[in-house]
């Protein structure tokens, strides 16, 4: 449901002027019923003027005349064909001064992590520029030797589901695409809540995979030597005990 104009003006003249529900007003002006109860006590919205819906076109006498009647009634707010298509325009986010000094290492954090992402998607996560995101992309921002790379969501730059949102549209998109995804990317292009119910079983990284059952021929080969030494002097005697041929040959050497 739309919110009204000057929302709680609007809620004050409600509560001096009409017998409506605190719970209908707090629906209707998208408050707390405390709040409503509040302004109702005059703790709250003090010195502030109530706004009449009727006269500036929000509500009709005829709808608070139901909610008056009907305490279940849940206000209507009246339609303004003048504001059809007047939806606030969302602009680049506004980053406050305090933690615009963090962008960089952000966008240098989402560029190594998610380099799937468009620099109109990482401007619209850190409310930059697609100048500083290419700078930072080919390293040649004036500052990249002191940068590291910091997660936007730590430095509250932006929401965790606003990241997710936009690595999925990534995901898709490449998918559209047609591009072959190698394992490490495709982990990378997971949700937050995906990766949580991931197995935590470690992984074999990408680049070792295939090395797992291979051995060295010279650690074979000295294993086996080992082996067969063990197993010439396991019994002394016949160590002493030489073979037939080896004897007659002393005695004709003895000759």
């Amino acid at each position: 449901m739309a919110k009204p104009i000057m929302a709680k003006a609007t809620a004050v003249w409600l509560v001096d002027n009409t017998t409506i529900g605190f719970k209908q007003i707090a629906d209707f002006v998208e408050m707390h019923e405390l709040e409503i109860q509040g302004i109702a006590d005059g703790d709250v919205a003090t010195g502030v003027k109530g706004f009449d819906p009727v006269s500036n076109n929000q509500l009709t006498q005829e709808e608070i005349d139901k909610a008056q009647a009907n305490p279940m009634h849940k206000l209507v707010l009246k339609f303004n064909a003048a504001a059809t298509g007047e939806e606030k325009r969302r602009g680049p986010r506004y980053t406050p001064l305090s933690k615009r000094q963090d962008r960089p290492a952000s966008i240098l954090w989402l560029v190594k992590f998610h380099p799937e992402l468009s620099d109109a998607q990482v401007s619209k996560l850190v409310g930059t520029t697609k100048p500083t995101i290419q700078a930072i992309r080919e390293r040649t921002h004036w500052n990249i030797a002191n940068i590291q790379p910091i997660d936007p969501v730590a430095l509250g730059l932006c929401k965790q589901s606003e990241l997710d949102s936009m690595v999925q549209i990534a995901a898709a998109k490449k998918a559209a695409e047609g591009g072959v995804m190698s394992d490490d990317e495709r982990r990378k292009l997971v949700s937050t809540e995906q990766s949580l119910g991931m197995d935590t079983e470690p992984r074999m990284p990408s680049a070792i995979e295939g090395l797992e059952t291979f051995t060295l021929s010279t650690d074979v080969a000295d294993d086996e030597e080992d082996e067969k030494k063990d197993s010439d002097f396991t019994d002394a005697e016949s160590f002493f005990n030489l073979p037939d041929g080896d004897a007659e040959e002393d005695e004709d050497d003895a000759k």
